[in-house]
């Protein structure tokens, strides 16, 4: 079982979580049996794992990068200069960058393979200026050893977070609550055809796990409310799409707050959006892998190269934060989601990091005609850092 090898081998998260670790052993004996990951039919039921991923289309593009014009004004990329796009997705940063300076090279990393497609045609169209990197940023260091790519050689690097458009509008990836499709949430795809998905979770963890995940990854205060209607519905039948378990949640609230909570346009929000949020980063043990990709972000870059971060919700911005500022993350309990306590220790005693200096010290949110523009990047935030 390859899934959270991360979290079984990571003690910090199993004090985090005791519930979710406890629940486990459970899971794994009951998934070398069966599955519970969902068709991409018309209703409920077990999943096909041989099904393929349709592709995406071509004919428009499948992502509006965030934060353009920011991006490139702190990467700053001169001619000839290697830059690593840690997060390719449809590509529209890359696509930038290599307009920007002639001779640039673009090394660009992704974990999902449809993304990796999109980022082999652009390497047709860029010759030999384009690097395609299939995997996680806890892989990059094997990745950039295979092609002979030494620590410290790298000038520029992009780390964009979170979900990609892309990922969001394809509704048999199973992350949007508008659209229904099947419970999965995978952003490897079928890369690993084993690694279960946000289905496995909310039809085979009990309901103290289910409510340690809401809280943890989702920041839901209703959480225990949910995790007992999930666990009601499944005895019924199986979570399978992501519809269905929209509705879960949504019948765990009265119907005048269905809709009561508020993005930050002030626009509606379905009351599972913190659901699927959690799910999300927990299928794909994403606040690890984001602190996986800011050890080898600082590893990969020479002194004097630039580091652009994007975050998409407060977990992911915390993390950042305290690993920028020079916060020692590796033995911190609950780093991700609580209050910095005190006497914290630092990477070094000056109060600030030995690995970084900010290019500005406060957090660059989108303009008003870049969300009005791209409402999904609303939630936005960039912190830019040179490496010392």
């Amino acid at each position: 079982m390859i899934f959270h090898m991360s979290v079984r081998s990571n003690p910090m998260l199993r004090k985090t979580n005791l519930a979710v670790w406890r629940a486990w052993r459970s899971w794994k004996l009951s998934l070398h049996s069966s599955t519970v990951c969902a068709s991409s039919g018309p209703g409920p039921g077990p999943l096909d794992r041989s099904e393929e991923l349709s592709p995406v289309s071509t004919e428009k593009p499948p992502h509006t990068p965030v934060m353009l014009k920011e991006v490139l004004q702190y990467l700053d990329i001169q001619l000839g200069q290697v830059v690593l796009d840690m997060t390719f997705g449809g590509g529209g940063h890359t696509k930038a960058i290599l307009n920007m300076a002639p001779e640039v090279t673009v090394l660009a990393l992704d974990r999902d393979p449809t993304a990796i497609s999109l980022a082999e045609r652009l390497a047709k169209e860029h010759s030999g200026r384009v690097k395609p990197l299939l995997g996680r940023f806890s892989e990059l260091e094997v990745l950039l050893s295979n092609m002979n790519i030494k620590p410290g050689s790298i000038d520029a690097v992009l780390l964009d977070a979170g979900c990609s458009s892309m990922q969001m509008d394809q509704a048999e990836r199973g992350f949007c609550i508008s659209k229904d499709g099947p419970l999965d949430m995978r952003m490897d795809g079928e890369r690993y055809p084993d690694m279960p998905c946000a289905a496995d979770v909310v039809n085979t963890l009990d309901q103290q796990a289910l409510a340690s995940i809401l809280t943890a990854y989702g920041e839901e205060r209703h959480a225990r409310k949910i995790a007992s209607a999930i666990v009601e519905a499944r005895r019924v039948n199986p979570i399978t799409r992501t519809q269905q378990l929209a509705s879960v949640v949504a019948g765990s609230f009265p119907p005048a707050v269905i809709y009561a909570r508020k993005d930050r346009l002030h626009r509606p929000a379905h009351v599972a959006t913190k659901t699927f949020q959690a799910l999300r980063i927990f299928v794909n043990d994403e606040l690890n892998e984001l602190h996986a990709g800011l050890r080898a972000a600082r590893a990969v870059l020479r002194p004097g190269g630039r580091l652009c971060v994007i975050t998409f919700h407060s977990l992911e911005d915390r993390l950042v934060k305290r690993f920028l500022r020079g916060d020692n993350l590796s033995g911190l309990d609950q780093y991700h989601f609580g209050p910095r306590k005190q006497g914290t220790k630092k990477e070094n005693k000056g109060g600030e990091s030995v690995y970084w200096l900010p290019l500005r010290r406060k957090v660059i949110i989108p303009e008003k005609d870049d969300v009005t523009e791209n409402p999904r990047g609303r939630s936005a935030k960039l912190r830019a850092v040179l490496r010392r």
